[in-house]
């Protein structure tokens, strides 16, 4: 039976960054930061945690929020529900009730009304948008929308719902099927009324896959068309509701939407992220035994996953958590490790010391890296271990280098690069994506603007201050993770924060602003406090 408990636990720290790098033409990362000083900008408290008690099946993923019942709508996938959470005792966050949501990927909630993204049985078919009233639960009809809905999220005014379909492939090989990516603009009616949906697709891209490809755009599923292989995966929309910006996570782009006309208006390459340069250290291995963030010859694809939009300075800004993710399917599979790769002697001189497993030999990189006859001229690594602000062109204006994993390091060295299923796993992670930054939500308190960023494998939350957009400064941590706890048993804590909801003080149940946290490995759904 699931169980309401309040965590004790938790290793709450504090950090500052100094901001270090100038804008400069050319560089991949204009300005960049590193943990500095501490400082006490905003104290992460763990104030209460709803416990499904299901281990490592996606229980508790996506959050809502309905400021008027004070009820929290979580993901349940494991379950095929969307798990009905009264917060207005933060301490003792209560089910009290759940809608039957089977294929259930992400919920979102405006002025009443909960609307959840579910994929169809078949992944690759069709799937459909779910209407629910928050106070009631009662079913308010549904839409039918595009492949593999990921990602629902409401514009600003309430009155359209946006649907990243994904539309991923369930294979290449012969009998698969690779549907079309496409975002779906949901214009609602009042009441129970009808519901007009509108296809955002990509198919006009068709025929011009080689042309993106030079504008650096992965289009690289074997034989797919452009519609087919662009896969969109979260959604933002600017504050007047007229232009959505969309993360192509496998294909390191973004793509920007007119919300109106419901049409795709441009395709943006995300670029990569020079690890050569100091700022941009990363820790590339899983087998030295130790932390050791350095500069390696690598380029790291954004990938992002999260996004989020904000306006400063009269402008429009994008926050994203760099994730990373590699497609892995029957008949294709991108990941190797650099040991198994050749490596051109011209771009890699010192190829024999690079591919030592200490080095660089067991990092994962793709198989879609540039190279030429005599082996991999770039090696290209999945995600960039950061978060990043871009204007809304989608042109890069900061981002956090290697601030993340400096912060692990700093505050809980014996965590490093942990694994989120298990304990015990100190620098596990190096080779692979090492914090993983996923999950993202933006909020403003006493009129500045903070990033909230959570850290999928080690299971930690940063807060950015990301006010002035060329000068993010970290302004706090906490993890509710204990690593001498048993993960499969439950006491290990919050692990693999997958959706993180910023509640402002004047929604919030206490009055002052709260985070909504889903943890997917753990089970849990915890309310964090923001002080």
């Amino acid at each position: 039976m699931p169980t309401t408990a309040m965590r004790s636990r938790a290793l709450l720290t504090l950090s500052a960054v100094s901001v270090t790098g100038v804008l400069a033409a050319g560089l991949t990362t204009p300005t960049t930061a590193s943990p500095g000083d501490r400082h006490r900008d905003l104290v992460l408290t763990p104030r209460g945690t709803y416990e499904t008690g299901t281990f490592d099946e996606s229980a508790s993923e996506i959050v809502g929020y309905d400021k008027r019942s004070s009820r929290a709508f979580m993901v349940n996938a494991q379950a095929g529900t969307v798990d009905v959470l009264d917060v207005s005792n933060v301490r003792a966050p209560d089910k009290i009730g759940q809608l039957t949501t089977p294929g259930a990927n992400s919920v979102a909630v405006k002025d009443g009304l909960v609307a959840v993204a579910a994929q169809a049985e078949t992944a690759t078919d069709r799937g459909h948008v779910l209407f629910f009233d928050a106070s009631t639960l009662a079913p308010r009809g549904r839409v039918r929308v595009g492949a593999l809905p990921d990602m629902v999220t409401f514009t600003p005014d309430g009155k359209t719902i946006l649907v990243a379909n994904e539309g991923e492939p369930s294979g290449y090989e012969a009998d698969d099927v690779d549907p079309a990516g496409s975002v779906s603009v949901v214009t609602l009616g009042r009441g129970p009324g009808p519901r007009i949906v509108r296809t955002a697709s990509f198919e006009k891209y068709d025929g011009r896959e080689r042309a993106l490809r030079r504008a650096g755009i992965r289009i690289f599923g074997p034989d797919a068309s452009a519609s087919q292989d662009l896969e969109p995966e979260y959604i933002a929309v600017d504050s007047n509701g007229e232009k959505a910006f969309v993360t192509l996570q496998e294909n390191n782009a973004l793509a920007i939407i007119d919300i109106d006309n419901a049409s795709v208006t441009g395709l943006k390459s995300l670029g990569t992220k020079d690890h050569r340069r100091a700022r941009n250290a990363i820790d590339a291995s899983d087998e030295d035994g130790a932390i050791n963030i350095a500069a390696w010859p690598v380029r790291g694809l954004y990938m992002p996953d999260a996004i989020d939009a904000y306006r400063a300075r009269g402008r429009t800004y994008l926050v994203t958590a760099n994730e990373g993710d590699a497609r892995e399917y029957d008949g294709f599979a991108e990941e190797a490790r650099v040991n198994e790769l050749t490596l051109d002697p011209a771009a890699f001189p010192d190829a024999a010391a690079l591919q030592e497993d200490e080095a660089l030999g067991r990092l994962n990189v793709t198989t879609t890296s540039p190279q030429g006859p005599d082996g991999y001229t770039e090696l290209h690594s999945f995600g960039a271990r950061s978060a990043t602000i871009r204007d809304s062109r989608g042109s890069l204006v900061w981002d956090s280098g290697d601030m993340f994993e400096q912060l692990v390091a700093s505050e809980t060295p014996e965590m490093f690069n942990f694994d989120n299923t298990e304990n015990d796993t100190f620098d596990n992670r190096s080779d692979n994506k090492g914090p993983e930054p996923e999950g993202l939500d933006l909020g403003e308190i006493r009129g500045r603007t903070y990033a909230f960023v959570g850290f999928e494998r080690v299971s930690g939350i940063a807060a950015v201050d990301v006010t002035n957009p060329r000068a993010g400064r970290l302004a706090g941590y906490g993890t509710n993770r204990d690593p001498n706890g048993d993960p499969a048993a439950g006491t290990a804590g919050d692990l693999g924060p997958e959706g993180i909801l910023f509640v402002g003080a004047q929604d919030s149940p206490t009055g002052r602003p709260i985070l909504l946290v889903g943890n997917e490995v753990s089970g849990t759904t915890t309310i964090w406090s923001i002080r």
